[in-house]
């Protein structure tokens, strides 16, 4: 007999022909020789790390950038196998698991290349990794120094090969493009430095998504786009970006209605107080499932294609919204937190200026408790 899965009010729905779109426009940036290494870590931004993975390999990708060991070991029990870069630290806890997983880890500071090393030689095997340079973001990386004594010490660990070289960018989206410009000049001498080394290193990347739109000397070989490939960005008004759709979107159902008299308050601490009757909608989810609680008082959510203020404080499972100006609601009505309905909609970057934040920061927020449901064409 079938199992009938359990009813679920709030679900986030994963438009994966959108993705393949926004891919496809980054792609059209791209300076020829130029590839994609797709960023999926922080769960594909709140997408679903697997699906997500999934679709992009369908489209072309070869190579995946995760966060931490545990982000690529799930990807490898889901059956990916195309090479996986784990761009943050790897702790020398961790090396057996990222050997068995055949994950390719970031390397940011001398003393893990050395316990690495030796890690590679019990194991009899040769590590490939990947260098990143400390260029201006204050954050991971081989300094100029550390590169220099590194190469031409002439002892570099024969257990582990240099596959890739890379930096970040830290202010590609900025008004100012000064500082990304020298970020670029200290990475191509650290590369000068690896080359006259006698070191070939198949693959160099430094952009992410910003960085590749704005810097076409900076593509190298690779790229690591991220938040465009799910809708999204952060550059300036006077860029011009590629056609994006966002990817995700987020909606609940109304659990109860309520009027309240003038002068009643909703929610906790008492920070909305009635004007007038008002009709009062309450949903069943909080700041647990990711919906900040600094959208209290502030933001809003489309009820039969209006907008609906949030009225209160946001509570940990539950939020309420002033729907007197919506006729007809009831129990059970769609409610979109983020996405389109009807004329208008509500995106991860209106929510973002919301609360003053990204648009990164909001889909990352989104519960893993919440179903991901994935369309494709």
């Amino acid at each position: 007999m079938p199992i009938t899965p359990p009813f679920l009010p709030t679900v986030a729905t994963v438009d994966l022909t959108a993705l393949t779109h926004n891919l496809s426009q980054f792609r059209q940036i791209l300076s020829p020789g130029c590839d994609v290494m797709a960023v999926v870590k922080a769960n594909a931004y709140g997408h679903g790390a697997i699906e997500t993975s999934r679709t992009l390999i369908q489209q072309g990708v070869t190579r995946l950038a995760v966060f931490s060991t545990e982000e690529g070991m799930a990807l490898r029990q889901a059956g990916i196998t195309v090479p996986i870069v784990v761009l943050g630290p790897v702790f020398q806890e961790q090396f057996g698991d990222m050997f068995a997983s055949h994950l390719t880890p970031v390397v940011s500071d001398p003393s893990v290349l050395t316990a690495l090393s030796q890690a590679a030689v019990s194991r009899e095997v040769v590590c490939q990794i990947h260098l990143k340079i400390e260029t201006g973001m204050g954050r991971l990386g081989l300094t100029q120094d550390e590169l220099v004594a590194l190469i031409r010490s002439h002892k570099f660990p024969p257990s582990l090969r240099v596959e890739g070289l890379m930096t970040h960018l830290a202010d590609a989206d900025g008004s100012n493009s000064d500082a990304t410009e020298e970020q670029i000049r200290r990475f191509r001498d650290a590369l000068k430095i690896v080359q006259e080394g006698g070191f070939h290193v198949s693959l160099i990347h430094v952009s992410n998504s910003c960085g590749a739109v704005r810097f076409p000397s900076a593509h190298f070989s690779l790229v690591r786009p991220g938040i465009m490939l799910y809708g999204y960005h952060t550059l300036p008004s006077t860029v011009k970006t590629p056609d994006l759709r966002p990817v995700l979107s987020l909606k609940t159902q109304i659990a109860q209605l309520r009027t309240i008299q003038p002068e009643s308050t909703v929610s906790y601490n008492r920070t909305f107080t009635a004007r007038r009757p008002t009709r009062i909608a309450v949903l069943p989810t909080g700041y647990a499932n990711g919906l900040s609680r600094r959208l209290s008082n502030r933001g809003s959510v489309l009820i039969r294609g209006q907008r609906a203020p949030i009225a209160g404080l946001v509570c940990m499972d539950m939020v309420m919204v002033d729907v007197t100006e919506i006729p007809g609601t009831a129990v059970g009505d769609e409610t979109v937190l983020i996405g389109r309905q009807g004329n208008d909609e509500i995106t991860a970057s209106e929510i973002a200026k919301w609360t003053d934040t990204i648009p990164y920061e909001v889909l990352c927020a989104i519960s893993p408790q919440i179903p991901r449901l994935y369309l494709s064409s």
